[in-house]
Parts: C-alpha cells; sequence; structure tokens
C-alpha cells in the first residue's frame, strides 16, 4: 500500500495555489496555442483539409480531458454515488453539457478563427456580468456592490473593446449597429456559459465535483461530434486520424489537457473558493500576453482601454469576495460542481 500512498504525499507537500498558478498560465495560452497549430496545419494540408483543424483540436483534445477526468474521478463513479442522483440532476447535467461542454467551446472556436486571440479573450469577459445579471434575476442572489460595480466594470470594459476597435469583416447587423461576426460568437459562447452556470448553481450544487466534469466533458464532445457532422458533412472529421494532427496534438494533449487539468483539479482540492477565485481571474491576463508571445498580436488602443476597465472589473469582483458576508463560504474546499462553476466563470475559456 506504500507505493500507492507516496504521490498523494507529494501532493499534499506542493501547495495548492502552485497548482493553480500553473494551470493558469497553461489555460491562459491555449486559445494561442490553438491558432497557432491550426496555422501549423494550414500549411500541410491533408486531402485538401487542414488536419488540425478547430473542430479536429476541440473534438481530440476533449477525448485527452475525459481520459484525464476518468482517472482522476474514478472512485466517484460507482453505483451507490450515481444512483444517488436524481433523474432532475441528469437532466440538468445534459442541459450543462450541451451548453458548456459542446454550444460554448464551438461557438469561441469559430470565433478563434475569425478574430484575433487577444480580441476572444476580452470580449469572452462578459460571462461574468451576465451570470451575475442571472444570478440576481433567477436565483435572486444577493450580491454586494464590489461585485455589482465589478460586473459593470466588466460589461463596460468589453463594449469598449467592440466600439473602439474598426468592425472586421463578416459583419453582423443589429439595427443602426455593426458588430463583427467572430465578436458576436464569442458573445453567445459567454452567455451559454453563464446560463450553464446557473443551471449548476440551481440544480446541481450536491451533484460530487467529479462526476459533473466527467459528464460534462464526455456528453458535450458527443454531442458536438453529432452536430458537427449534422452541420458539415460526415467527412468533417476525416483528418482527425492524421498522423500529422496527433503529433501536435499529443503536445497539445499532454500539456494543455492532462497537465493543466490535473494541475487545476489538485489545486482545487488544497485551495478555497476565494484563492482560487483570485488566482483564476488572471486566465485572461495570461491569455493576452500568450497571444503576444506566441502570436506576435500586438494589443491596440481599443485592447489597452478596454482590457484596463475588464482588469478594474476583475480587481472589483474580488474585492467584493474576500467581503462577503459568509466568510465561511468563501474559505471553503472546492468539492462541488456550483463552486467550480463560479471560479471558472471569472477565468474565461479555458480551451476544452
Amino acid at each position: 500500500m506504500q507505493p500507492a500512498t507516496e504521490p498523494s504525499q507529494r501532493i499534499n507537500r506542493t501547495p495548492g495555489q502552485a497548482y493553480l498558478w500553473l494551470a493558469v498560465l497553461i489555460f491562459g495560452a491555449s486559445s494561442a496555442v490553438t491558432r497557432k497549430i491550426t496555422e501549423i496545419g494550414a500549411q500541410h494540408f491533408v486531402g485538401g483539409q487542414n488536419p488540425i483543424s478547430l473542430c479536429n483540436v476541440l473534438f481530440v483534445g476533449n477525448l485527452c480531458a475525459l481520459v484525464v477526468l476518468l482517472l482522476l474521478h474514478r472512485r466517484h463513479w460507482n453505483r451507490r454515488t450515481l444512483g444517488q442522483l436524481a433523474r432532475r440532476e441528469w437532466v440538468s447535467l445534459a442541459m450543462v453539457a450541451i451548453l458548456s461542454g459542446a454550444l460554448a467551446p464551438g461557438l469561441i472556436f469559430q470565433a478563434l478563427a475569425l478574430i484575433p486571440v487577444t480580441n476572444v479573450v476580452l470580449v469572452s469577459r462578459l460571462e461574468p456580468p451576465v451570470t451575475l445579471a442571472l444570478s440576481l434575476w433567477l436565483l435572486r442572489e444577493r450580491v454586494n456592490r464590489w461585485e455589482s460595480m465589478g460586473a459593470i466594470a466588466a460589461f463596460i470594459g468589453v463594449a469598449l473593446t467592440i466600439l473602439l476597435q474598426p468592425a472586421k469583416e463578416p459583419l453582423m447587423q443589429m439595427g443602426n449597429f455593426h458588430i463583427g461576426l467572430g465578436e458576436l460568437l464569442a458573445i453567445l459562447g459567454a452567455v451559454a456559459l453563464a446560463i450553464s452556470t446557473i443551471i449548476g448553481k440551481k440544480r446541481l450544487s450536491k451533484v460530487p465535483l467529479g462526476i459533473y466534469s466527467t459528464v460534462r466533458t464526455g456528453l458535450g464532445t458527443l454531442i458536438f461530434f453529432i452536430a458537427a457532422l449534422a452541420l458539415y458533412g460526415q467527412d468533417h472529421f476525416a483528418g482527425v486520424f492524421s498522423p500529422f494532427l496527433w503529433q501536435w496534438m499529443l503536445l497539445y494533449g499532454i500539456i494543455i489537457v492532462v497537465v493543466g487539468q490535473s494541475f487545476w483539479i489538485a489545486g482545487l482540492r488544497a485551495s478555497s473558493v476565494s484563492t482560487a477565485s483570485l488566482i483564476g481571474s488572471f486566465v485572461p491576463l495570461a491569455g493576452i500576453l500568450a497571444a503576444y508571445l506566441i502570436l506576435g498580436e500586438v494589443p491596440t488602443r481599443a485592447h489597452y482601454i478596454g482590457g484596463g476597465v475588464i482588469l478594474l472589473g476583475l480587481l472589483l469582483s474580488q474585492v467584493g469576495i474576500q467581503h462577503q458576508t459568509a466568510r465561511r463560504v468563501a474559505m471553503t474546499r472546492v468539492t462541488a460542481a456550483p463552486a467550480e462553476q463560479a471560479i471558472e466563470a471569472r477565468m474565461g475559456f479555458k480551451g476544452i
């Protein structure tokens, strides 16, 4: 039995914050890495198709994530635990899988194909204020003024990011207002993630984190696969067996998915909600830095102004978390689905 306990002892000796910071750096780089490897694939077509298409990256990456989650949370998958879940909870899990496991990633990946990574990172920051607004409206949650000011600042920052830069083709017209299709897809992805967070808060409070994460990833991947085949045809994933794809997906899968997800889960298990939320809020900053270092994307004036206001919103929201009336909630461990969703809502898209 001794060899089996040594890995867990080593993990316990490493501060949870260290794992969270490493995961934040990895997740922040995911969008830039995704764009980079798809650009490499565009230079090595196989059968007239890019073998490292965004759909292939998302599909294969999620399969890698599913394997990791099954290994990490295998103790939850037993008849007793599964039997405790009500039918309503299974239906809610399916809804979350559709929204956050299939729809939102698909929209965000499509946005990555149309607009700069920095735009996607900043515009997707619409998720926290939308989540807060839905919490007030549907869940009747009480929110302190710091969180409210943070949400308003984040919303203004996103609006400034969109309005202060010229919209690029393709454009979508909404009344007298024009918005780039890429920005619109990122907004819709953020809204889908916000709705899934509300469902989790409302109906999945008693679902173990391991079951929630695994079902969301596994069912979301299946739904995404079926939807892509229905929309784009049966040959859409023809390049998924390309050796060239798997050469790069081993890098993506091992670093972004396996290592990133493992660090994140290890960090969550050893950290309080407030600590995980604070560290997770740095994912957008890591994403912008990665876009500059990996892709050479230089932030524009709109990015500096909008990003600065969004950063202010993140800081105000974090002050609100620290000043929560129920301190015992902020300092508890992350063991349930709603807690992880609340943290991830402040992080943005993690690449899987």
